[in-house]
């Protein structure tokens, strides 16, 4: 394998490989190679959070373009409850609180606040999908289903495209629970805790912005 040398005066190698461009010097370090998998792990999963960012911003374009036609319909103003909303908002943002703690729990290799501090995120998720489901069957009994308007088919796209997404994390941080009493806190296993705590995270940030321009302009306008 090749390797390639740094030092102090050019930290990343620009002078050269190995001994014929480097310096020579007594601080010159050796790269072994490539980088350790977690690293390499956590980079690709962030390419895929990217990927699914995009998505989101096409769905938040499409509610954008289409929140003024209401077809006669109700407007957001007339449908939205803030209250339960900020709930949903509470609730998802102490489980990214919870789900750090778990990183950090495996991390030390602590299996039961490991398993304490994931099922509390589990919790805080299925309360958060609980709420979500009652504001969506209020709705569609109120006669503000999907198919009423494109704002109501925009805004039932978004905000339920999160919520499936919320659901999966569920299911991905019950199966994390079940490997780790299972193999215990294995370099895998501690892979995969690391792309669902970049992964739980980055539905939060998704969800303030959701908050944020669904409901709270939404209420105001």
């Amino acid at each position: 394998m090749s390797s390639v040398t740094f030092s102090e005066d050019d930290p990343h190698a620009l002078g050269g490989l190995g001994g014929e461009g480097g310096h020579g010097s007594a601080a010159a370090r050796v790269w072994p190679g490539p980088a350790p998998k977690r690293i390499v792990t956590g980079y690709g999963f962030w390419i895929f959070i990217l990927s699914d960012i995009i998505m989101f911003s096409a769905f938040f374009a499409t509610y954008a373009v289409l929140v003024g036609a209401t077809a006669g319909g109700p407007t957001g103003r007339q449908i939205f409850d803030l209250r339960d909303v900020a709930i949903e908002t509470g609730l998802l943002l102490a489980s990214s609180f919870t789900c750090g703690m778990a990183t950090i729990a495996a991390d030390e290799r602590n299996v039961i606040w490991f398993q304490l501090a994931m099922a509390v995120t589990g919790a805080l998720g299925l309360g958060f999908l609980a709420l979500e489901a009652k504001e969506f069957a209020g709705l569609v009994a109120q006669g503000a289903g999907p198919t009423r308007s494109a704002f109501l088919s925009a805004f039932f796209t978004l905000v339920g495209c999160h919520g499936l997404h919320v659901s999966a994390g569920i299911l991905w941080l019950l199966t994390m629970m079940a490997q780790v009493f299972a193999k215990g806190f294995r370099a895998d296993i501690q892979r995969r805790i690391l792309c669902f705590a970049l992964f739980w995270h980055a539905l939060d940030i998704i969800w303030i912005a959701v908050f944020t321009i669904v409901y709270l302009l939404g209420s105001a306008a």
